[in-house]
């Protein structure tokens, strides 16, 4: 499939790289479970391509994010909210964004299932903005290092 005008990667390209994402993420995970909890507004399509390449028992969680512009006392603020979270005490856990701008809703959702205790947490992100190379969370899976674009 060609590229549409104006794109920067074509179908084709987009899907290869989603599928070396997947045998990377097999790789990596050794054949334990995987929990995926995934963004969605944002990570539901990359995440249905991405699921279709990983080989492991996986288990998907949905959550969606709420991000709201608040002023407290004359300070404006933004306010990231997400629904009920899942139990992933002692798991393996993938978070599954398709973009990964600044990093500060991705942060917030990282530690907030980091309360749980899982035994790791990692994120993938087919998007990503280069200003976001100060992510404090270590490894990282990329899809492209882009600036913000529409994936699905």
């Amino acid at each position: 499939m060609s590229a549409r005008k104006g794109a920067t990667y074509s179908a084709a390209r987009i899907a290869a790289r989603v599928a070396e994402l997947g045998k990377q993420i097999s790789r990596e995970c050794g054949g334990r479970r995987l929990d995926l909890v995934v963004t969605m507004d944002r990570g539901f399509v990359f995440a249905a391509d991405l699921i279709r390449h990983i080989d492991a028992p996986m288990v998907c969680h949905f959550v969606r994010e709420d991000v709201r512009d608040v002023d407290l006392n004359g300070q404006a603020r933004r306010e990231v909210l997400f629904g009920s979270r899942p139990e992933l005490k002692g798991r393996d856990v993938l978070v599954v964004d398709a973009v990964l701008e600044s990093g500060v809703t991705q942060d917030f959702l990282l530690r907030r299932l980091g309360e749980s205790r899982p035994r790791s947490i990692r994120l993938v992100s087919c998007w990503t903005n280069p200003a976001s190379a100060a992510w404090p969370w270590g490894p990282i899976t990329l899809g492209f290092g882009l600036h913000l674009i529409k994936y699905g």
